[in-house]
């Protein structure tokens, strides 16, 4: 008995998996959601990310990471005296509400309330 199926490593450029070993290094990433996004198994994805932490590759990288930027003082932007806001709809109902801004600890008061 034969098997007819043929299977076939594929290979992948060092490129793609220092690409996907980022993503998977990014803050909250899952390695499965990463993997099955490029449509490859997270055991190999695990593998990559080893090799990469045993041959010292990520050290380097996240040492390189951080950038000093100078970031200049953000220019205050005009209050619109209009005050806030607010669209409510609940089925053919829709009822607008105008609050001053100058009263905004009301407001997010009244929102809780609202929103219990």
């Amino acid at each position: 008995m034969t098997s007819e199926k043929t299977t076939t490593r594929r290979r992948y450029s060092v490129e793609f998996k220092a690409q996907v070993i980022a993503e998977c290094d990014v803050r909250g990433a899952s390695v499965a959601k990463v993997a099955m996004s490029h449509g490859i198994n997270t055991n190999v994805v695990h593998g990559w990310r080893k090799l990469a932490r045993e041959s010292g590759a990520i050290a380097l990288r996240r040492q390189q990471e951080f950038v000093p930027i100078r970031v200049s003082q953000p220019v205050a932007q005009p209050v619109a005296e209009g005050g806030i806001e607010v669209e409510l709809r609940r089925g053919a109902v829709t009822m607008k509400i105008t609050w001053p801004s100058s009263a905004t600890a009301g407001f997010a008061a009244w929102t809780r309330e609202l929103l219990r």
